[in-house]
């Protein structure tokens, strides 16, 4: 069209200065409407990455989505839903040795290498991780972040699940690494470290136990040697806490297992809240008191005392 138009105007009777007028003009408006239409464009990219953003920061499972969908993505790395539909292994068989794990008959045979990437995700699910602990627990973003990657690092040392240790802290020391408690117990993961000494000897001895990345270490490897001497989760957390005598451990390994399902739920990119409702207390139980026996009655008592009556009768007539 605008090829016509300056055809006709090279046509026309027009002047050679009301020709370039002419012209000067069209290349005035297409300029200045090319511009404009670039402008608006810009405009509405910049709108919808500002609500990109902000759906991700709302729902952070989309970042995934939005990845996949990018040219740039990686081939070998899969979405989130890929992975949330693989069946992660239970925390038995993580704590198991990879040959044993790979024993059992009916078993998916796993090399080492992927199974600890199942177990120890990437790097955006640690980031999420310590985000949400820092705010459960009121800790400074840093110093939760060093924490998470100590524990990561030393899940992927000695074959155990990160998540775990994780959950063992903060349920032992609220993530405090400075905490003692009445009996002993020290650091991060409440390690006993007059009884596990020789633990420490190589990480500088028992006064390590209030060093963050040793007691992590420590409190792992006795964690992990608990639950395979009790053959469980439950049976090792149980030992762990010291009531490996007594009928129950007072709650303890429930605590120690909903805290790691909600840290589960977080490195899945769900939304979990960091405030729960204290649940309310177990009853005490019920004290019973034996049956107090009836007062027996015996005859002579009754004698004497009609005797003695009868006596004070008879001094009361004279």
């Amino acid at each position: 069209m605008i090829q016509r138009f300056i055809l006709a105007v090279q046509q026309s009777s027009f002047s050679s200065t009301d020709k370039r007028k002419a012209l000067f003009m069209v290349a005035r408006d297409t300029t200045s409407g090319f511009f404009t239409t670039v402008r608006n464009l810009l405009t509405l990219t910049g709108i919808i990455a500002m609500v990109v953003l902000v759906m991700m920061y709302v729902k952070p499972e989309l970042t995934d989505k939005f990845k996949g969908l990018s040219p740039y993505a990686e081939a070998g790395e899969e979405p989130a839903e890929a992975v949330a539909a693989v069946p992660a292994p239970s925390l038995a068989h993580l704590m198991q040795a990879p040959g044993q794990a790979n024993s059992d008959a009916g078993l998916q045979k796993v090399s080492t290498s992927e199974e600890e990437a199942k177990m120890l995700g990437n790097q955006r699910q640690q980031q999420w991780v310590t985000n949400w602990l820092a705010k459960r627990y009121r800790v400074a973003n840093d110093a939760t972040n060093m924490l998470v990657s100590a524990a990561y690092l030393t899940a992927k040392e000695i074959k155990i699940d990160p998540l775990l240790i994780l959950s063992v802290m903060a349920i032992e020391s609220g993530l405090n690494p400075f905490a003692e408690s009445p009996v002993g117990a020290q650091g991060l993961m409440q390690v006993m470290s007059k009884v596990h000494h020789e633990k420490f000897q190589d990480l500088g001895g028992v006064k390590a136990a209030l060093n963050p990345v040793a007691n992590i270490r420590v409190g792992a490897l006795i964690l992990k040697d608990y639950v395979t001497r009790g053959g469980s989760v439950e049976a090792g957390l149980k030992m762990y806490v010291g009531a490996a005598d007594s009928d129950n451990d007072s709650g303890y390994g429930a605590r120690v297992l909903n805290e790691y399902k909600r840290l589960k739920d977080v490195s899945a990119g769900k939304n979990v809240p960091t405030f729960f409702s204290a649940p309310a207390p177990a009853p005490a139980p019920v004290q019973t008191r034996p049956i107090e026996a009836a007062p027996v009655h015996k005859p002579e008592a009754t004698e004497a005392k009609a005797t003695i009556e009868a006596k004070k009768d008879q001094v009361a007539a004279l």
